[in-house]
């Protein structure tokens, strides 16, 4: 098996990349890992004996790299070819194509959505097309997204496997190392938390407006940033322009998510689009109390005032009052909490997942060799 994604980095589609290596049956199948960046992921896969590959690109479609991916294909023997995300799909279709091999493609949330101009939306939902017209399977990780895919250009036959999270990794009882004043925050603080990365479709300044503005109204509100990405510089100019250093802890990337999540008290992701977010699964079975927008995958998952709160998109003042709102009322965060934990427990474990994947793998390996 050959696993592909766009980044080594730790994120959503790399922890449930991850996960998924980690938790297939080897029995019958070895996998191998190709990226194009290198990162905290890749390190992780090696150490577990994972053979890792890196071709160093951020373009889709990139014709310069082709030859090097088949000659991976060809030396590790490879039967079939699973591309999580569009960009890694997009360089593996050319080399599945040519060597006749079956491509399984993971849609971690469409590359192609309304805020975008009409030519770049129009090029994204073609190539979408495209790669889902020749990959042999489609799976989606939210039934929004397979119905967002038919609507769109007419997706044909998507297998619907909803995300899930590590449960000896991610819960509620887990005991960190940390502490809260490793971060400069109180016991008494109340700590919204942010880990994602920072791009515009995760609206991270619509995150930091709203925890200024509780922070306004309740001085005990704190923030925790976790994440990077290419509004770096426009986060950390925010922060300073707001002068919420003394509020807000901002740091890149940690391997020690899992620790940090018991400390905060409500993870917030107010994205723009989402798949099914693999953090916001992590953060509901770590026990925290979640606020987030309705995207496709998240919509299907949170109940309003059961297990989370849910926000208008692009509406830093109704995420400050679902903030303030969880700060006074403690009887509703103890029930959005529990539920969360709860419904993850019962319906999101990774391994789930990792056995519904091999079972694909499996069908389209018997019947090519039937």
């Amino acid at each position: 098996m050959l696993e592909v994604i766009r980044q080594g980095q730790i994120g959503g589609g790399e922890s449930h990349l991850a996960d998924l290596i980690e938790l297939m049956d080897k029995t019958d199948y070895e996998p191998v890992c190709l990226s194009f960046t290198d990162g905290e992921m890749m390190n992780r896969l090696r150490v577990n004996g994972v053979k890792c590959y890196i071709i160093k690109t951020t373009k889709p479609f990139n014709v310069s790299i082709q030859r090097r991916i088949i000659q991976i294909i060809k030396d590790e023997s490879v039967t079939i070819i699973h591309a999580h995300g569009t960009r890694a799909a997009s360089n593996v279709l050319y080399p599945s194509r040519h060597l006749g091999l079956p491509l399984v493609y993971t849609v971690h949330g469409w590359s192609f959505h309304d805020d975008q101009g009409k030519l770049t939306y129009t090029l994204r939902r073609w190539s979408e097309k495209l790669i889902c017209h020749y990959a042999t399977r489609v799976i989606c990780v939210s039934e929004g997204n397979a119905e967002t895919g038919r609507k769109a250009f007419g997706l044909k036959n998507p297998i619907v496997i909803k995300n899930g999270v590590n449960l000896n990794t991610f819960n509620r009882d887990k005991k960190s190392p940390l502490q809260r004043s490793d971060f400069g925050f109180s016991d008494s603080d109340f700590v919204v938390g942010f880990i994602a990365r920072c791009t515009k479709q995760k609206a991270p300044l619509d995150y930091l407006e709203a925890v200024r503005l509780a922070h306004q109204s309740v001085s005990s509100v704190k923030g925790m940033f976790i994440g990077e990405g290419d509004m770096d510089t426009e986060v950390d100019k925010y922060i300073s322009a707001y002068q919420m250093e003394s509020y807000v802890y901002r740091s890149p990337f940690r391997t020690d998510v899992a620790d940090i999540l018991p400390l905060i008290d409500v993870y917030c992701l107010p994205s723009i689009w989402e798949g099914l977010s693999i953090g916001l699964l992590e953060a509901m079975a770590s026990g925290c109390a979640i606020i987030a927008t309705p995207t496709d995958g998240t919509q299907e998952i949170i109940r309003d005032e059961q297990n989370g709160l849910i926000v208008p998109f692009n509406s830093p003042n109704k995420t400050c009052d679902a903030i303030l709102r969880l700060v006074n009322d403690e009887k509703l965060r103890n029930r959005c909490r529990q539920n969360a934990v709860c419904l993850v427990a019962e319906q999101f474990n990774a391994q789930r997942v990792a056995d519904a994947v091999v079972d694909i793998y499996k069908n389209i390996f018997y019947n090519d060799n039937q």
